[in-house]
């Protein structure tokens, strides 16, 4: 529990200083490359403090910190490079810009760091080891990790084309999820379930999986950000919607 405390405080100060940064360059979208350095960081930290076999956290540090880094990279890329996000130009319009709750917004982030580091606890406390279980996490990872990065990817080269603007990117992987991005990230936290397998804390890594879905499918993923696209693209989005699975890749219906 000290662990997670630090983590907490830790990721409450640096949400602090995004809070700042934000509020100069009226551009929340930091509180997400924030969010993934904050998860990286802490598979890093519990890996090092954690009492459990060293192999198994070894591969937390690095499995932990490689997605969380690559991830902060890639949306701090996008906050540099493009205008607010459309949610959070909206989230301002309904706050009126209002600072203190931004900063509650970013505070709640730091809390959520915090509750997706449980997986990690489990995994450092696993004394057993993870043995053959690691070959599965090691799978899982390059598996969610390389598809959550090539969605990104195709998305990326789709919308830096001006012939797109106003357009709905069905190429690749969002031919068959309209969020395969999120997909593949709810898929990467069975990662560490994997490898707290043989722990007396196993069950806890199963916060991961189950908090991400519910967060993702039901809380700020796929409702906003799809709430922005049909405010953005209408009918063109909808016809998206009738479509392409919401979640979990299929095959897409026949165009209407």
């Amino acid at each position: 529990m000290n662990t997670l405390l630090i983590i907490w405080l830790a990721a409450a100060w640096v949400m602090a200083g995004g809070w700042a940064w934000q509020r100069r360059e009226r551009n929340a979208g930091i509180v997400d490359a924030l969010w993934a350095s904050g998860l990286a960081g802490a598979a890093v930290f519990t890996a090092l403090v954690g009492q459990g076999s060293v192999p198994t956290r070894v591969l937390l540090a690095v499995l932990g910190g490689a997605w969380g880094l690559r991830l902060a990279l890639h949306l701090w890329r996008r906050v540099r490079g493009e205008p607010e996000d459309g949610r959070y130009q909206q989230l301002r319009a309904h706050w009126r810009g209002h600072q203190g709750k931004f900063f509650g917004f970013f505070q709640f982030q730091a809390f959520l760091v915090a509750l997706c580091a449980v997986p990690f606890i489990a995994v450092a406390a696993n004394d057993e080891g993870a043995g053959a279980w690691a070959i599965a996490a090691v799978v899982t990872w390059l598996v969610s990790v390389g598809g959550e990065a090539l969605a990104d990817r195709q998305l990326s080269r789709f919308r830096a084309d001006p012939a797109h603007k106003g357009k709905t990117c069905r190429e690749g992987l969002w031919r068959y999820s309209r969020h395969p991005n999120y997909f593949f990230e709810w898929l990467h936290w069975f990662t560490y379930v994997f490898l707290a397998a043989g722990s007396a804390l196993v069950w806890l890594a199963l916060v991961g999986p189950l908090l991400m879905y519910l967060f993702v499918r039901y809380v700020s993923g796929v409702p906003l950000t799809e709430a922005q696209a049909l405010r953005s693209r209408g009918e063109e989005y909808r016809r998206y919607q009738r479509d392409t699975p919401v979640f979990f890749p299929w095959f897409p219906k026949a165009s209407s």
